[in-house]
């Protein structure tokens, strides 16, 4: 058909949804597409099936999202499909594609690499467009007004270097993903956090890295700070959970104790935060709250009620991984 007609693939898929939603023509997977006169009912009605698509599913903060979001949708009789992006927006297009091929009720997606810009625009234009009712979880894209759940992740990095200047640290290194907006709002609150105390922040440093850089090139980077004879770091700052407690085991493995050596710090409150040596000092993130509040928000956009964005207030957890600076001969 795209030779025959000198289209693109998209515009063949547009143009087959649109004669399926006319009822013109029917599919069936793995034997092609057909005249809807000889099939006198749909196989299948996805009409009950809400979409949902995170940059991960099996791991950290996601089951307990997704969870919250099907504790909701479950009472109002739908049904999830979830896709994983990985982080990648060719994974993100595939995913689109396949969620508008099955003409789910409503969309919950958390962009990918929020913080660049995104390929796949017009294909959200096209769910705009195709009036799928959708919202934004964790993150948002710029141009796209959906209503969205995200975290104040400024605020919450801002109270967490406050808390480690509090506790002494001077000389404090901040590790943020920059490819995604939350590491970038984090890394904004670093600054305005160090902006609060010149007379030392001039001390503090950044490290920035994306979502596919080699985690150990970047604990490289860390060792180089932490090789400094006169200026070494005595407090870390991660982006989220999931980095603070690999960094700990690397530190722990190159003969550094923490936080006897240096405090370490993450963000989320990820369920395994408490379980860990030392346990982790981090900031809080909704995970199921949030994920319910969007399957509320999800069906509520689907009744045509109207919704509001809404933004988490995160609040710091004090733990064994940060203690009061004492002596810090460097």
């Amino acid at each position: 058909m795209t030779k025959e007609f000198n289209v693109s693939r998209d515009t063949v898929r547009r143009a087959v949804g649109q004669l399926e939603n006319e009822n013109v023509i029917y599919r069936i997977q793995g034997a092609g597409m057909f005249v809807e006169d000889w099939h006198k009912k749909r196989i299948t009605n996805n009409r009950e099936i809400i979409g949902v698509i995170t940059t991960h599913i099996a791991d950290y903060i996601f089951p307990k999202i997704i969870s919250g979001i099907d504790h909701i949708v479950s009472n109002y009789g739908y049904s999830l499909v979830i896709s994983n992006t990985h982080n990648n927006h060719k994974k993100e297009h595939e995913s689109l594609i396949n969620m508008l091929e099955l003409h789910v009720s409503g969309l919950i997606i958390e962009p990918t690499q929020s913080a660049l810009p995104n390929p796949n625009l017009e294909l959200y234009q096209e769910i705009i467009s195709d009036e799928i009712p959708a919202i934004f979880i964790n993150a948002k894209y710029p141009g796209v007004k959906f209503p969205s759940l995200t975290t104040d992740d400024e605020q919450g990095e801002k109270i967490l270097i406050q808390h480690l200047f509090d506790l002494g640290h001077e000389r404090i290194l901040g590790i943020f993903q920059v490819d995604d907006i939350q590491g970038v709002h984090r890394m904004n609150g670093f600054v305005k956090a160090c902006q609060d105390h010149l007379d030392i922040s001039y001390k503090s440093n950044i490290i920035m890295y994306k979502s596919d850089d080699d985690l150990k090139k970047l604990f490289e980077q860390v060792k180089g700070f932490l090789d400094l004879k006169h200026n070494r770091p005595s407090a870390i700052a991660c982006y989220n959970d999931e980095l603070a407690i690999k960094l700990i085991n690397f530190l722990k493995k190159s003969g550094y104790s923490v936080p006897n050596d240096l405090a370490v710090a993450g963000f989320d409150n990820y369920e395994m935060a408490p379980y860990i040596s030392p346990s982790l000092t981090t900031v809080t993130h909704e995970q199921e709250n949030m994920g319910k509040k969007a399957g509320q928000m999800i069906c509520d956009l689907i009744n045509k009620k109207p919704v509001s964005s809404v933004m988490f207030e995160p609040e710091l957890i004090v733990r064994d991984s940060t203690r009061k600076i004492k002596n810090h001969p460097f």
